[in-house]
Parts: structure tokens; sequence; C-alpha cells
């Protein structure tokens, strides 16, 4: 089970990547519409991966990445943002972001997403057989 954690204050703008997601049988989808119910979520549930919009209630996008890199640097993270990419690398240097979403992400930017996440999840199998 592939456990995505949706920040945003508004559903819509996500519709793209949750239909996307909602095809899979593997996934299950939690929802934040700020920051804060966002760190609480990533500090009780196992999160394999946070979506975060550019703006939250409380927060951008990229504080709440930087807030989960301190409570648990394992949770993968990509961030919507309009941002030209170079400056996005930049300001975002040091998060360990998987990739830079446009505003209102699709079905590409969720198969992207997917890919990478359950190659990784394959990955850490391999390092800790059960």
């Amino acid at each position: 089970m592939i456990k995505i954690l949706l920040a945003t204050q508004d559903r819509a703008s996500f519709s793209g990547l949750t239909s996307s997601f909602d095809q899979e049988k593997d996934i299950n989808l939690f929802w934040a519409d700020s920051g804060r119910t966002a760190l609480t979520t990533v500090s009780s549930t196992v999160i394999d991966l946070v979506v975060t919009d550019e703006k939250l209630k409380d927060m951008t996008g990229l504080e709440l990445a930087e807030k989960i890199v301190a409570v648990n640097p394992m949770i993968n993270c990509a961030a919507v943002s309009s941002l030209p990419s170079e400056e996005f690398h930049e300001v975002s240097e040091g998060l360990g972001l998987l990739d830079q979403l446009p505003p209102q992400p699709g079905p590409k930017e969720a198969k992207g997403l997917l890919q990478t996440i359950k190659a990784l999840k394959k990955q850490l199998a391999g390092l800790n057989p059960s």
C-alpha cells in the first residue's frame, strides 16, 4: 500500500492527480489543508509521499517540506511551484524534493510520482528483506 498525503487548501487543483491515483488499487490518500495538519499526519502515520501545494493556510509548500525533513527525512515530498525550475532548485536545495510540479498537476505528474515511489519502495524492500 502506498500512502500519499495531499496538502492543499484547494482540493480541486489536485483533481488531476487524484483521478489518476484513484485508478490505482494500492494507494491510500490522506488530505491536509494546512501545514499543521500535514505535520500531525506525518508524525502519526507512515506516509510514503507528501505532495504539497504552493501555498497552504498557514505556510508555503516549501516551508512544509522543510518542516517534514526535520520530522522525518525519509518521507518523500514533491511540491507545486510556479517558480522557474532554476530558481525552484535554488530555493528548495537541501529539502530532498522528488519533483517540482506545475500548478494543477495532472495524470502525467501522477504517473511520474507513482513510478518513482514504487521504485524507491522496491529498493527499500531489497535493503530490508522481511
